[in-house]
């Protein structure tokens, strides 16, 4: 059997639905600005507008994909619409556009979206949504379009300046401590070698905790930020001092352990200076002097270089190199008439210190003199054996006076030296002299 009811069922009325675009407070403005557009300044056109947001980029909400979309709508536009009494209204279809830039249609009106949430467009809606325009034949100007609306790029032009502006002190802020970082950590590598040297250690990381370490390898790219790097240069300037504190401290008892070393003078008793250096070359290994008793004040047991008692023979040996430096007369020639004689050229050789030049310095300057002049190792050698290396450097300085001499040069310096060797041999030379002569009219003038 069936029941019939007499209740009137309860029917909910439908949400009314626009069927379109939903009105708010930012579409309604966006539509305001559109509508007062009066066109570009003189000085800008459509162009650097875009280039003005690509500029801005992310610091202004722009996407790279959207800024794509926006100078593929730009494209679409010409100068005579973005003067006053028009306005740059794209009315392609949707579809078109999503082929042109390989997406799909729901990706277009999302890059719009975002577009328009950053003031960069809005939309001059058909009844039915459809995109549709018409420009004049004759003028080419749009007679009536609905579409995507860019007019309210024009309105934000100003606060793009201001990003853009914020964007490039930050920029400069940013390069400018990464300078200062990477200055730092030259110091700290620098300073960290020099204390490795000072503490006679291989590895100067050794100084360095872990963290440290790692902080100073840490590649400075654009991905780390200002505040970041900030804290990076505020640890490196912390690290810096600290070394510095650290180098002080060891340098200042390197310096007490120097002075408490018993020092002495040059022309005190068994100090060696005109025949040796503190770093014995192969050749004063291999022929060992004694110190010459004439120039030390007091004589000492002589031995070899293997420390066996020398015989007789050697002993002459030994007597007769001695008497051939005295026969030079190096012991008469101090240390200001041999720079007062040199020249330029062997002066240049001389090492550049705070220090006073010293008669190692001298030698040293004279050996490197020789590839100049054309005098062997061997003639170097043989000079150093004959009259010993304070007489041979004074022979190569006068060698390279004689062959610079205005009047009658020597030709053959070599020659020249070799010749002045072999007068030594015989007690022939006589080396104060010829420097006497070149330094008393230096001194005089």
């Amino acid at each position: 059997m069936q029941h019939i009811s007499n209740a009137i069922p309860q029917i909910e009325p439908m949400k009314h639905t626009g069927g379109g675009r939903t009105s708010s407070p930012k579409l309604r403005q966006s539509l305001a600005e559109a509508e007062s557009f009066s066109g570009l300044e003189n000085d800008t056109n459509r162009y650097e507008l875009l280039m003005l947001v690509k500029r801005v980029g992310d610091a202004g909400g722009f996407k790279p994909r959207m800024i794509d979309l926006l100078e593929y709508y730009m494209a679409f536009t010409r100068d005579l619409d973005w003067e006053q009494g028009s306005h740059p209204i794209v009315y392609q279809s949707l579809s078109r556009t999503a082929f042109d830039l390989g997406i799909s249609e729901r990706q277009v009106q999302r890059l719009e979206k975002a577009l328009f949430e950053v003031g960069a467009l809005t939309w001059q809606d058909s009844g039915n949504h459809r995109r549709y325009g018409q420009r004049c034949p004759d003028t080419g100007e749009i007679l009536f379009a609905c579409g995507v609306d860019l007019s309210p790029l024009a309105s934000i032009e100003a606060r793009l300046r201001k990003v853009l502006a914020e964007k490039q002190a930050l920029s400069r802020a940013w390069h400018e401590t990464k300078r200062q970082i990477s200055i730092r950590r030259r110091r700290i590598r620098s300073m960290l070698t020099e204390l490795a040297e000072i503490d006679a250690c291989h590895d100067p990381d050794l100084f360095l905790s872990g963290t440290e370490a790692a902080e100073l390898k840490v590649q400075i790219r654009t991905h780390i930020g200002l505040e970041k790097l900030l804290g990076i240069l505020d640890r490196h300037e912390v690290l810096l001092k600290s070394i510095e504190g650290r180098i002080q401290e060891t340098t200042s008892s390197h310096s007490e352990g120097v002075k408490n070393m018993k020092m002495s003078f040059m022309n005190a008793a068994n100090v060696a200076y005109f025949k040796y250096t503190n770093t014995p070359s192969f050749l004063e290994k291999n022929t060992s002097k004694a110190p010459l008793a004439c120039f030390q004040g007091t004589q000492v047991v002589k031995h070899t270089a293997s420390g066996k008692i020398p015989c007789a023979e050697e002993v002459q040996e030994e007597r007769r190199l001695d008497q051939r430096i005295v026969d030079t007369g190096v012991q008469h020639v101090s240390l200001k008439d041999v720079l007062c004689a040199a020249s330029k050229r062997f002066t240049d050789h001389l090492p550049i210190s705070s220090s006073p030049v010293c008669w190692p310095d001298i030698i040293n300057a004279a050996h490197g003199l020789c590839p100049d002049l054309g005098i062997s190792q061997q003639s170097w050698g043989r000079a150093c054996i004959t009259m010993g290396r304070t007489s041979a450097a004074i022979s190569v300085l006068l060698t390279d006076h004689a062959a610079q001499r205005c009047h009658d040069p020597v030709r053959n310096p070599a020659g020249y030296f070799g010749a002045m060797v072999n007068r030594a041999t015989h007690g022939e030379l006589h080396l104060h002299k010829s420097i006497f002569g070149l330094s008393s009219p230096r001194k005089a003038v």
